[in-house]
């Protein structure tokens, strides 16, 4: 286990992540100076859409944001540079292209879910 301080809108709080835990679950400790409740986590990505089989070719997040809009469909043809996925970040809207081409294996995420750098948002066959 580690321990973390997090500061949350002016508000410090003792967490406890678990390594290894396969739920990904995390046990927050009582705040250290509370000035406001914490929000709830934002809600984990969809499962992949084609019924849980996913391509080999990762297509992940470049910022973290929030997912405007999708713009392929799963079994949908891109060629490479073509717009999968466009996320909100800094009030700018920022495309996320398939790296080669390929057709659309899943789709792991929706609209308006929030996602760190580096998360997974599609894959391609």
């Amino acid at each position: 286990m580690k321990n973390y301080t997090i500061t949350v809108n002016g508000s410090v709080y003792d967490v406890v992540v678990e390594e290894g835990a396969t739920s990904g679950a995390v046990t927050a400790a009582a705040p250290a100076a509370p000035k406001a409740a914490p929000k709830a986590a934002p809600k984990a990505a969809a499962a992949p859409a084609a019924g849980g089989v996913a391509g080999n070719i990762k297509i992940e997040a470049g910022a973290a944001g929030k997912v405007f809009k999708v713009e392929a469909n799963v079994g949908q043809a891109v060629k490479k540079g073509d717009a999968v996925v466009i996320l909100e970040a800094m009030k700018m809207e920022i495309p996320v292209v398939a790296p080669e081409d390929g057709t659309v294996a899943s789709i792991n995420v929706a609209v308006g879910d929030a996602v760190e750098a580096g998360a997974l948002l599609a894959t391609l066959n």
